[in-house]
């Protein structure tokens, strides 16, 4: 299905969903509103239509670092699957070279491709702790999630100071206690 008939139909459950709570979608306010949000939603689950070759782009680059890689406080976006609410927050990704490192910008990339997709936090960790390890062939990969839910915080429980945190170690940040808390210990230390 095209893109322009995509929004279209997005638009047009949209403006079903818009009348069924109950208001009129033909007033001034609300016109456009089936529209917008089709692209708003687009915009937000663009990560299905991304792919890790693409967002990698051959940044790939050989090197003869073997310590610690460490990119912090890349802020996310995604769509809680099961309410179709945000949750917001911030990811760490550490990686241990061998022998090959990824273009800086290209792990916040990684990050973005995947929390573009309807998601739960536990996944989103570890899809992006196994991306980051198949393109870098890295002997260790360290991953933190640290999120606000607003389906916690808007709904439900109301709870508005909750954060979640979530982690994934594989390779050698799993196995080594001590490179473990060292990547535990930069993702902490404030700017």
């Amino acid at each position: 299905m095209s893109n322009e008939n995509v929004q279209t139909v997005l638009a047009e459950n949209f403006r079903t969903i818009i009348s069924s709570l109950g208001e009129n979608p033909d007033r001034e306010g609300l016109l456009d509103t089936p529209k917008r949000a089709a692209k708003a939603m687009q915009f937000l689950t663009q990560g299905y239509h991304q792919d890790l070759e693409s967002i990698v782009n051959g940044a790939i680059f050989e090197s003869d670092n073997e310590e610690m890689v460490l990119v912090k406080n890349i802020e996310l976006y995604s769509l809680c699957e099961h309410h179709l609410l945000p949750f917001i927050g911030k990811c760490h990704v550490a990686y241990l070279p061998a022998g090959k490192v990824i273009g800086l910008s290209k792990i916040a990339r990684v990050v973005d491709m995947f929390a573009r997709r309807l998601q739960i936090q536990e996944n989103l960790t570890s899809q992006i702790a196994k991306a980051v390890e198949s393109v870098t062939g890295a002997r260790g990969v360290g991953v933190i999630i640290e999120a606000k839910h607003m389906c916690m915080m808007m709904r439900g429980v109301e709870k508005q100071n909750s954060v979640m945190s979530t982690s994934v170690m594989l390779g050698d940040m799993r196995k080594s206690q001590a490179t473990r808390q060292e990547f535990l210990m930069l993702a902490k230390q404030q700017n």
